[in-house]
């Protein structure tokens, strides 16, 4: 990966934390201010021993930590992250946190969380009223797939088209490969050469799905010349445009795929590339490049489907969009808990591995998909029952709504310390993984 695809991935990833983290905080600091309790500190990142920059409007000092692994608001009389043992010493004062009742702090706490799901809502939303939805019938899938070499573990051939997993139609063919792992499919029927064949999923194949980054099966087609790139290998040899590629070196190959599997093998040499124009087959002498490019843009033969929507429809389209990709994911991270086949250690990443999510050239479509993504994964997260989160202080909370009785400051205070401890040797983890997996690559 060269410096310029990390700083891309890495800036994006910089802008939709802060993007989240902000917003986030936010929900915290706009309904604490309407309760009149007093938010000392608004930070986006963290800021030990020192801070980038900050500046203090009114009660509230403004500024932006060294350490970009979140942010907070330090909201007084508020067990947090901060432990101000101090200033809890004292006595409640109207201000505080502590001091409001129960069904306001339960506004305040749950403020972040709320913000992060109504944010990735509107973005789907817009991004469904720009865009439109696309996707690739699985009818349109018509010379069907090419097989990667996990598909062909199990019994899946170049050629076969997929119809149905666990005999449930599939509307796109980019899900397929979620909906295999996210139901825990048991089979997959294909049509081959005109008979349907009933595939099962032995063990062992979703875990191999969790841990490739490509599709195990993509769809394929004739090499059909759409465009030439200038001053390439095929621009050379005039290639043009409706010429269909269908060998090398007298080797068929038949559709792209192939084409682009079989010319990487002949980087830096010279090749004869036969092609059909109308009714005539050409052989051209072409010298590739030591990358093994011919510079061919295909035409794709495939009607995808779109589904557009006025500004309107947008918005309960994007709830339900954004509860889709909520629910998808609760099932992904139950998956961690209930499933053989997936492993912590190759499930879990850190800020590594949300980074590399990201495009390679900065796209702002993909950026704010990811943003939204992201927003729902942070908003889940943080509504966890577990202290130090968000979500343990409404646990707390929702106790002394429903008992009368408010925990003691020292158990909050011991349940504050073991939260942090929890989350940062999560933290640790998850990051050393992703450590780890870039030594294991690099000498791999």
């Amino acid at each position: 990966m060269t410096t310029e695809v990390i700083l891309v991935k890495a800036g994006q990833l910089l802008l939709s934390l802060s993007i989240l983290v902000v917003l986030h905080e936010l929900g915290h600091f706009i309904p604490a201010k309407l309760f009149k309790t007093r938010v000392e500190k608004f930070y986006l990142f963290f800021d030990p021993w020192f801070s980038l920059f900050k500046i203090k409007k009114g009660e509230t000092e403004y500024g932006v930590g060294w350490l970009p692994l979140g942010g907070y608001v330090k909201i007084s009389g508020m067990i947090d992250e901060s432990m101000d043992k101090e200033q809890l010493a004292k006595p409640p004062q109207p201000w505080e946190f502590r001091a409001k009742p129960a069904w306001q702090r339960l506004i305040i706490m749950i403020g972040g969380v709320t913000v992060n799901i109504l944010l990735a809502f509107f973005i789907y939303a817009m991004l469904l009223w720009h865009y439109g939805e696309s996707y690739l019938p699985v009818s349109e899938v018509k010379y069907g797939i090419q097989a990667d070499s996990l598909a062909k573990s199990i019994g899946i051939k170049d050629g076969d088209k997929i119809l149905t997993i666990d005999h449930r139609a599939i509307k796109s063919f980019e899900s397929i490969p979620g909906d295999i792992i996210l139901h825990e499919a048991k089979s997959i029927q294909v049509d081959r050469d005109g008979q349907e064949v009933n595939i099962p999923i032995p063990e062992g194949f979703v875990r191999g799905l969790l841990k490739q980054k490509v599709p195990f099966a993509m769809p394929r087609f004739p090499f059909v010349a759409d465009s030439v790139l200038a001053g390439s290998a095929a621009a050379k040899v005039n290639v043009q445009k409706g010429d269909q590629l269908v060998a090398i070196n007298g080797l068929a190959v038949p559709y792209y795929n192939d084409f682009a599997k079989e010319i990487r093998k002949h980087k830096n040499e010279s090749v004869i590339v036969s092609v059909l124009r109308g009714k005539d087959t050409i052989n051209m002498s072409a010298q590739l490049s030591e990358k093994g490019e011919f510079g061919v843009y295909p035409k794709i033969p495939f009607t995808y489907a779109t589904k557009h929507f006025t500004f309107l429809e947008s918005f309960p389209a994007g709830f339900n969009k954004g509860i889709d990709k909520l629910m998808d994911y609760v099932r992904q991270f139950r998956l961690i808990f209930v499933s053989k086949e997936v492993k912590v250690t190759e499930s879990v990443g850190g800020f590594g591995s949300i980074a590399n999510l990201f495009p390679e050239v900065w796209d702002w479509v993909s950026f704010w998909q990811l943003t939204a993504f992201l927003s729902i994964i942070l908003a889940f997260m943080n509504i966890l029952p577990i202290p130090a989160l968000d979500g343990g202080h409404v646990l707390f909370l929702l106790y002394e709504i429903i008992t009368g009785r408010k925990p003691s400051e020292k158990f909050l205070e011991y349940a504050q310390i073991v939260g942090m401890v929890l989350l940062f040797s999560v933290l640790l983890f998850a990051n050393g993984l992703d450590i780890w997996r870039s030594i294991s690559k690099w000498f791999s």
